[in-house]
């Protein structure tokens, strides 16, 4: 009977269940888009897909991502005790753990409407994908980044397209914009990855991996400043242009005293102090995304 619970506990510790952080990441803009595209709630039905579904899909992709970089986490120190890199969970077991995730997101996915359907097989590619890029992109963060995005112009298409099956359905329902704020939050994930990345620095340098760190050198602490900067500048102005006022500029202001206090944890490029800037990076989309609901809620 013990063994049941000692392998749903490598399952959690597989899936990072104490570590919500990334889910975080992922969660935020995917529900700032809907928010907007609902041009306020969106509904107890949509926000419970997107919450679940961003829950279950972050944890496939660890699942995906571990058994990919397996042989890589040993030599790094911290996943070198990750449960398949140890050998505590089988790669079959992983890759099927996984795959029942994967899954379960897309009977959620079901419940909206063929573009969200068919924008969510992009996204599965993108997810596996990413953990292949990092042996030969020299920033494979940006394709995290596209990973980490594409709940945006999937949470456009859940609130705006059709019941039908047709050749323009995403382009319908997915406006310029919705486009735009996903290559916007694509520099946010390029700042918080890079201090991810520079964790690891030393030890990917031995192992070969590419990563943000190792390609932008000496200009990383200057490289995440900047990204930070694009994001939120990028964001304000699509923002604006969509009639978002001042409740929605605090937000990004609260959001960019973060940025500025995450400078003072970096500048040294420490293990503690860029991997301290990375976990607390979600309560950035969080400023983003409260400025969103606040200030949509007040227009009414």
């Amino acid at each position: 009977m013990s063994a049941l619970p000692a392998r749903a506990a490598l399952y959690l510790d597989l899936i990072r269940w104490n570590r919500p952080a990334g889910w975080l990441l992922l969660l935020w803009p995917g529900l700032s888009a809907l928010w907007i595209a609902a041009d306020g709630f969106p509904g107890g039905h949509l926000l419970a897909v997107f919450v679940a579904g961003t829950v279950l899909m972050r944890s496939a992709g660890c699942c995906i991502n571990d058994v990919a970089d397996r042989d890589f986490d040993r030599h790094v120190k911290r996943t070198a005790l990750r449960p398949v890199t140890r050998g505590a969970v089988s790669v079959k077991e992983a890759l099927g753990l996984g795959a029942a995730l994967a899954l379960g997101a897309f009977a959620l996915v079901l419940t909206t409407n063929p573009p969200t359907i068919l924008l969510s097989f992009a996204a599965l590619a993108v997810t596996l994908l990413y953990p292949y890029a990092k042996r030969f992109v020299s920033m494979p963060q940006a394709v995290l980044g596209v990973a980490f995005s594409f709940g945006i112009p999937m949470a456009f298409a859940a609130v705006l397209g059709s019941a039908e099956w047709r050749g323009q359905a995403v382009a319908d329902a997915v406006p310029g914009q919705a486009w735009a704020l996903l290559l916007g939050n694509l520099f946010w994930v390029l700042a918080y990855d890079t201090e991810y990345a520079m964790v690891d620095r030393d030890d990917d340098l031995t192992i070969g991996m590419k990563t943000s760190a190792i390609t932008l050198g000496r200009w990383d602490v200057a490289a995440v400043m900047g990204f930070y900067g694009a994001y939120l500048l990028s964001w304000g102005w699509i923002g604006h242009s969509l009639g978002l006022g001042g409740w929605f500029i605090a937000g990004l202001a609260v959001a960019g005293a973060q940025a500025a206090w995450h400078w003072t944890l970096i500048r040294d490029r420490t293990r503690e102090g860029c991997f301290c800037a990375f976990r607390a990076n979600h309560w950035v989309g969080f400023a983003v995304f409260a400025g969103v609901v606040v200030d949509l809620a007040l227009r009414r």
